[in-house]
């Protein structure tokens, strides 16, 4: 049984190997939820990426807007801020956003 009160240590761990990796994503490059799963020793953890970064806290200089879905898309709803945002940052590292929202992985996506 753990004590409530003491950080579960396989957690903290965890979310640190995910946002070391996140963190060494070189501007004007994407990845998706699967492939920082992987990276951080995580196969097939894509929803629990996805998880951890909606706990990022606000103002976190980690560079969660690099990370898009498998269809080299935003994951946010088209009409929300966090949507807006997140192509505005992509774009001013020099992302091609097409008009309808996609990033070819193929030219930004980590080799």
């Amino acid at each position: 049984m753990t004590n409530s009160h003491q950080p579960d240590t396989a957690a903290v761990s965890a979310a640190e190997r995910l946002y070391t990796v996140l963190a060494a994503i070189p501007a004007g490059t994407v990845v998706t939820y699967g492939q920082l799963a992987a990276l951080a020793g995580f196969p097939r953890r894509a929803r629990w990426v996805g998880q951890m970064l909606q706990r990022l806290p606000e103002g976190s200089r980690l560079p969660w807007h690099r990370v898009i879905n498998a269809q080299g898309r935003s994951s946010f709803p088209p009409a929300s801020p966090a949507y807006a945002r997140q192509l505005q940052l992509l774009r001013a590292e020099g992302v091609v956003i097409s008009p309808s929202g996609r990033i070819a992985l193929q030219r930004h996506g980590l080799n």
